[in-house]
């Protein structure tokens, strides 16, 4: 049993009849299984989270079609490993043989010179390409080689799908099916695995090697008490991707560095894309700094263009010195208070007419109409400041924008006070 693979593994699907989720791809006249079938087949993006069965749709696809199979990983795969790849795709073509698929697992993580390697072989029909990302591949993926793939999302798995996975391990794995196993609950299964598939088995299979009884009785309890101790497990490859960068996030808005730089650490260990990071970090620095020190957004970009530039290992320094930057910063989500206030006030009230003074007016007949009529332009006052009415007449007077309590805004609250006085009276 010791040599066995993990029951993840053995539980893999070989065909698509035997493949759970994606039933909008690959389900029944669904889009991406007519293309298998017609053997016209695209290269082609898989875009979903991780465990969602992108590896494996890819494989099942180049043994649908009888098709060599190269699998690359771009954590530790360069241009070199691209280019011997495509010379072995050449000469199969060269000796009559089918198309091989070569597949790119975290293709995202490639440089722009890694995708450019691919380029070619696939405007020469050389290989198929099926990339796998967890990332939006419009802003991973180089202009060039996106347009020539079809991108296909991949959804999350539903809580009926990862159950399912769970009974056809019982019925199916020759090693679960000896144990006499009841799942009372399924709550904290599917909780913990996060909808990964791969991660979710593997959390099965901890358990019932833990337990020698001869019958196990799976509750919540029993999964709590036996997993979360052994968390660190399943931290390979970044599987707990969506736990860490929360805990990352958290840390940062709660001005401990400790924390942040804890965290980021491990999401270096783990292999997260540094990209990744420095963008979660400019989202940040606007969502939970704003304007109670504009510098951080600004210091926020300088980090993700110098990360993009110079890679890892030394980009670890510049992430360490923004996140620390972030997290001893001042605070404020009185940007995000406001956005998320004026977006529900548009969806309760609806498109409000812009106010005639407001509305441009390049034709005469809107001039005609009012158009622009009674508008003053602010440069042409003392101050560059002249008191008018800037929101549809139906909200006039709404406060969006609610000032955080911090050195910077209290200045900007006392200067809307004194241009704006009652309106701006907080």
């Amino acid at each position: 049993m010791a040599n066995l693979p993990p029951l993840a593994e053995r539980m893999r699907p070989k065909n698509l009849d035997d493949y759970v989720g994606q039933k909008h791809l690959v389900g029944p006249d669904a889009v991406l299984r007519k293309a298998i079938a017609s053997g016209a087949l695209p290269s082609m993006i898989f875009w979903g989270p991780p465990g969602v069965g992108k590896t494996t749709l890819a494989f099942i696809i180049s043994q649908s079609l009888d098709r060599p199979f190269f699998s690359l990983s771009a954590i530790n795969s360069g241009v070199k490993d691209v280019r011997e790849v495509i010379e072995k795709a050449s000469q199969l073509r060269e000796q009559g043989d089918s198309l091989p698929v070569l597949f790119i697992d975290e293709i995202h993580r490639f440089s722009k010179s890694q995708q450019d390697s691919l380029l070619g072989a696939v405007e020469r029909g050389i290989v198929t390409l099926i990339g796998a990302t967890t990332e939006n591949p419009s802003f991973e993926v180089i202009s060039a080689l996106l347009s020539r793939c079809q991108v296909y999302i991949l959804k999350p798995l539903s809580e009926d799908d990862l159950i399912h996975l769970l009974q056809k391990s019982q019925h199916e794995d020759a090693v679960v099916k000896k144990r006499n196993i009841t799942i009372a609950d399924y709550e904290a299964l599917i909780r913990l695995s996060g909808g990964d598939a791969r991660k979710l088995l593997n959390i099965f299979e901890l358990l019932i090697n833990a337990i020698d009884d001869d019958k196990i009785t799976i509750t919540n309890e029993l999964v709590l008490e036996h997993v979360q101790q052994n968390l660190a497990l399943y931290d390979k490859a970044g599987e707990q991707h969506y736990d860490i960068i929360s805990a990352f996030i958290k840390s940062m808005r709660g001005s401990d560095p400790n924390g942040a730089v804890y965290w980021l650490a491990r999401m270096i260990a783990g292999g997260e894309d540094p990209l990744f990071i420095a963008r979660r970090m400019l989202i940040l620095a606007a969502e939970d700094i704003g304007n109670a020190n504009p510098n951080a957004l600004l210091l926020a970009q300088s980090c993700f263009n110098a990360v993009n530039v110079i890679g890892m290992p030394e980009s670890q320094l510049i992430l360490s010195q923004t996140v620390i930057y972030l997290a001893t910063s001042a605070k404020s989500n009185s940007a995000t208070t406001a956005i998320g206030t004026a977006m529900a006030l548009v969806k309760q009230t609806g498109d409000l007419p812009v106010p005639l003074h407001l509305r441009n007016a390049p034709t005469k007949l809107m001039k005609n109409i009012g158009y622009g009529k009674d508008y003053k332009y602010a440069h042409g006052f003392e101050g560059n400041f002249v008191d008018q009415d800037f929101l549809p007449e139906a909200i006039r007077g709404t406060k969006l924008y609610e000032p955080g309590n911090n050195a910077r805004e209290i200045e900007s609250k006392e200067k809307l006070k004194k241009l704006w006085g009652d309106r701006y009276k907080y």
